[in-house]
């Protein structure tokens, strides 16, 4: 007999509303893997088992059972604000710092009926795409203790590997959803921009950061975005002519029924391809053609396709990353309490020319039109997930901000475009190497597009029939 961890979202929400399992006993059995198993991975900075388990206990008795994620576990990323509860940014600079009120997304999930087991870890202010902050520590890949588990939710995605959560909630500013995704052998959708309310990218610098769910099945994925999506809908500011006829969900039911015909762009070129030497290693590539083949199987049509180069994508993404450090709240003496990499980027933003930042946002904004008209011809478009297995604790040189960079273009170079053209995209794994690990693919959509991608994903990991399991040592 399966036990709860091993059963999906959607099947311990039937449990839930069925009366076969309890919020407070579904809390209270994650909160026990927690304790015994998260030391050796590190996915949470904070648990609230106290508070974890009042909250269930309010949901199972005054919640309405209707309400979408009715009783399930979940966590907030270590951005979130939720009040009461320490909130430190993954920084040294915020030890200590517990908040009056809660960001929107954290309201907008416990409107949806879920319960918070706490937070979980990201590197220093979501900033790179490794979660191995000075503040809490290495958060480590559940398939090899290791190697890391991305970023910058990366904890989010340690603790659904490991079978510490059904799911979690992330956020993508340039891949912090689809790069620990991918990294830890699960689905990460990063949804079009404005689509989640609590976390559209909309107020944002560049439009870039995003929320989106993180889960071990596309079927979970879409279970969980849909609980994002759920309490307010959809922003009308976001109402525009580009986005997709018939999708506005729920998404559910694309996941589930796996449906359509689509014709699919494939490509191994980046923005980043005139910036540095993108290498892309054999399991990158061996997944991408498992992918592809799988989806011409299932009657989908592949074309190969070259991207238009863009030698001003990288000063112009590398500005607005430095540009978004100047604002960290951290001044005089407390700047010694960040890490090396934050602080290169706190000073090489606070120095960024006005008139430097308008032209990037401006050629930013006119590159995003760029790629949605050259990628128009296609309902999605395949590329690997990542130009490398995840990467070793400690790889990432910390105290180099220009090596680090490079580092970071090089393992993900797939990813932060994706953010800057506000497209959605979601990863699904694929396949394992010899040594056990993980290897997927990423599908980009139209502006609107998360139903074909729920549904070619949904197909895709039916076709490769990769099992959905944890790591065998949990």
């Amino acid at each position: 007999m399966s036990e709860l961890h091993d059963l999906s979202a959607l099947e311990l929400w039937r449990l839930l509303q069925a009366g076969e399992t309890s919020p407070v006993e579904l809390t209270a059995h994650y909160l026990e893997r927690i304790e015994r198993i998260d030391p050796a991975v590190g996915a949470f900075v904070t648990v609230t088992r106290d508070a974890a388990l009042e909250r269930a206990r309010v949901v199972q008795d005054t919640v309405p059972t209707a309400a979408p994620l009715w009783g399930l576990p979940s966590a907030d990323k270590d951005l979130l604000r939720r009040a009461g509860v320490p909130t430190g940014f993954g920084s040294r600079a915020f030890a200590g710092f517990v908040p009056d009120e809660s960001d929107p997304l954290v309201i907008d999930m416990d409107d949806a009926g879920a319960v918070s087991l706490g937070k979980t870890a990201t590197p220093e202010f979501g900033l790179p795409s490794y979660t191995e902050s000075l503040a809490s520590g290495p958060t480590r890949n559940p398939w090899n203790t290791e190697l890391g588990a991305g970023g910058s939710s990366g904890g989010a995605a340690a603790a659904v590997a490991a079978g510490l959560l059904p799911f979690a909630v992330g956020s993508d500013g340039g891949g912090s959803v689809r790069i620990p995704a991918a990294a830890c052998g699960l689905v990460g959708l990063k949804p079009s921009r404005g689509r989640v309310p609590g976390g559209s990218g909309l107020a944002s610098l560049a439009g870039l950061a995003v929320a989106g769910p993180i889960a071990r099945s596309v079927v979970d994925a879409a279970f969980l975005f849909d609980g994002m999506i759920s309490p307010r809908g959809l922003p009308a500011a976001h109402r525009s002519a580009v986005r997709a006829p018939g999708d506005d969900g729920p998404f559910l039911a694309s996941a589930v029924h796996g449906e359509g015909r689509f014709q699919l762009g494939v490509t191994t070129s980046s923005a980043w391809d005139e910036y540095t030497d993108i290498r892309i290693e054999e399991p990158a590539l061996a997944a991408l053609t498992i992918a592809r083949s799988a989806l011409e199987r299932r009657g989908h049509g592949t074309e190969d396709l070259v991207l238009d180069p863009e030698p001003g994508y990288a000063p112009a993404f590398r500005t607005i990353w430095q540009a978004g450090a100047a604002a960290i709240p951290v001044d005089g003496e407390r700047e010694e309490l960040l890490e090396p990499l934050t602080r290169w980027l706190l000073e090489r933003g606070r120095a960024v020319p006005a008139r430097q930042l308008v032209e990037s946002l401006a050629w930013l904004a006119d590159y995003e039109m760029r790629l949605i008209a050259q990628l128009s011809t296609f309902d999605a478009v395949l590329t690997p997930a990542l130009a490398m297995t995840p990467r070793p604790i400690g790889w990432y040189d910390a105290s180099d901000g220009e090596r680090n960079f490079d580092q970071q273009v090089r393992y993900t170079p797939f990813t932060s475009w994706v953010n800057v053209s506000g497209l959605p995209a979601i990863t699904v794994s694929v396949h394992d190497t010899d040594d056990g690990l993980p290897m997927g693919v990423q599908l980009i959509g139209r502006p609107g597009g998360e139903a074909v991608l729920l549904s070619l994903a949904s197909q895709l990991e039916r076709a490769v029939r990769r099992p959905v399991r944890h790591p065998a040592l949990w």
